[in-house]
Order: C-alpha cells, then structure tokens, then sequence
C-alpha cells in the first residue's frame, strides 16, 4: 500500500455524495458541511472558492479544486455576490435564513441549480467521512489547494459528466470509484508541485531503503517486524537504517509502525463489528489486551469507547 493508496484505503468513497451544479451569475453558495474532503472540478464558466480564511482560488475550466474540511468555505461567482443557498451536513440545504431549501433547485439526476444549461457547471465531489488512516496525508494538505489546466490534465471529466446524471444499477458505486481516481489522480499532481508540501514519510517513500521499509510494514502490519528484520530485509545494517529512517521520516521505524497499526485498527473499528481480538491479530498485535493498552496510550481512549463514539460507517 502507497501513500496515495492509504489515503483511501480505510473508508474508500461509499456512497460519496456526488452532484453536478448548474448556475447562472450572480451565484453563491455557503458550504457548512463539515465533510472531511470536498472535489470541485470546474466545467463551464468560472467560480471563485473562498475560504473563511486564507486567499481565495479563482477556478476556470479544467481546473480543480480540493477543500479539506471541517472549515467552511463560499464557493460563488464572485467575491461580492451574497450566499443564496447554505450546504449543511447530512446534505442538508438551506436558505440562509434557515428556511428549507431541500428540492427546490433540483434539476434532475444528481444535477443542482438554477438551469441544465446554466453558465457555470461544477462536478462537486464531496467524502461524507474520515478515516484515522487518511488523516496522515490530509494533515499534510493546505485548508485549500488547486490545480490550473497548464499543470494538469483531467481525463475522467468526459466520464465524469455522462456517469454522474446516470441512474442505473450500482450507480453510486461507480461514482465512488471514479471519485476515488479523482482525487488520487489530483493528489499526484498536488505532491509533484514544488508549492506542495509533503509529509516527511511519503517523500521518503522515493528512498531505496526507507521506501522499501514503509512498504513492508504498511503491506504487512500483521508480520511481527523488529527493526532488524526490517533492516535485513532492505539490505542495511540495523544502525543504519535506523539512523536513515528517522533522518527521512522523522520519527523512529517502531514509532512508525506502531502508529499505522492504530491508525489501521481504528478504521476497522470505525467499519463494522469485527472483535476486538479479530483486530489485534490483523494489526499486528498478540491480543485484544495489547492492543488496547496501545490504543488508548495513542488516541488517549480504549477501542470500544472509540467504536462507541464514531459509529458504524
């Protein structure tokens, strides 16, 4: 599993609310949503985002725009224009004065606005929920990010506009799919941007040796690694993988391993009803006992007040 992979790997997109918005000038919107992760990718005319604080992106088409929540954010025509709809969670809509909003601009499948041949289109993908494992690479995003067309290139945008109206059979996952490619597609061109910057452990990723190390672990966190073994296996001496490791990353090779082992237990704690000794042994610990004391040490709660707290996804 690579970086961009375990960015996703925990809760993948499942039935990710996914729509097409169609305005006419003067537009704006208030997203109050507190969604872990929203995808804006610009089709038709042009749109500014503008977050409650920091500068705001302009988006013309071809562009996309990636926020990272809980922080609001207005996406609108123009930075003068006055929000006319307010995004609440749970896909609620409201005018700003609170009245209901829910059904009154519907124009279809998944479609959302004022006309179907509206002078602004805008794909808007939007990830209902966060994963433990996720929160290491989206830390390391700004509050908002972009990317122009004249450093990146779309090609799911064709795709994009034909599945998202579509209402056949297993539909929703499709869209969750395509989203997924999406926004991996996009964190790729983010990462390789000198304006971006990357966490410690996934430039280290490029590294021979430590590459090779992050790898084995996150493939295989059941595996009862030592740094040693791991060592061996990269072909270095235990002091200099050590060394190396903590020069790259940051931290030290068992404090990294010891980390992605919660961050993978709290996903499947997040996921279903898997037993707490079902996990242990996944993760990489010898029983429901060890990781316990681990897992409250890290996230300063025992799994089950965990479980408790964040619900079934």
């Amino acid at each position: 599993m690579d970086a961009l992979a375990g960015l996703l790997e925990g809760p993948r997109a499942r039935g990710a609310f996914m729509i097409r918005a169609c305005f006419d000038p003067p537009w704006a919107v208030r997203i109050e949503d507190r969604a872990p992760l929203t995808v804006m990718l610009m089709v038709r005319g042009e749109a500014v985002v503008l977050p409650d604080a920091g500068e705001p992106v302009r988006l013309r088409p071809g562009d996309l725009a990636i926020a990272r929540g809980p922080d609001p954010y207005t996406c609108a025509d123009d930075p003068g224009t006055a929000p006319q709809a307010l995004i609440l969670p749970g896909a609620e809509c409201s005018y700003p004065d609170g009245r209901s909003l829910n059904g009154s601009m519907d124009l279809g499948v998944r479609t959302w606005g004022d006309r179907l041949d509206g002078g602004t289109v805008v794909l808007i993908g939007t990830y209902l929920m966060e994963g433990e494992i996720s929160n290491r690479l989206l830390d390391a995003l700004p509050p908002l990010l972009s990317l122009t067309t004249d450093v990146w290139k779309c090609p799911l945008t064709p795709l994009l506009m034909e599945e998202i109206v579509r209402d056949e059979p297993g539909q929703e996952v499709v869209l969750d799919r395509m989203l997924d490619l999406l926004v991996i597609a996009a964190l790729r061109a983010w990462f390789s941007r000198p304006e971006a910057k990357a966490p410690a452990w996934y430039a280290a990723l490029a590294d021979p040796v430590v590459g090779r190390v992050l790898r084995l672990m996150q493939d295989d966190p059941a595996h009862p690694w030592t740094v040693a073994s791991l060592a061996a296996k990269a072909g270095v001496s235990r002091a200099a993988l050590a060394r190396r490791f903590s020069e790259l990353v940051g931290e030290p090779v068992m404090t990294y391993l010891t980390g992605w082992r919660l961050a993978l237990a709290a996903d499947r704690l997040r996921e279903g009803n898997a037993t707490l000794e079902a996990i242990a042994r996944q993760v990489g610990y010898g029983s429901a006992f060890a990781l316990s004391s681990a897992f409250k040490r890290g996230y300063g709660v025992s799994p089950q007040e965990f479980r408790l707290r964040v619900g079934p996804t």
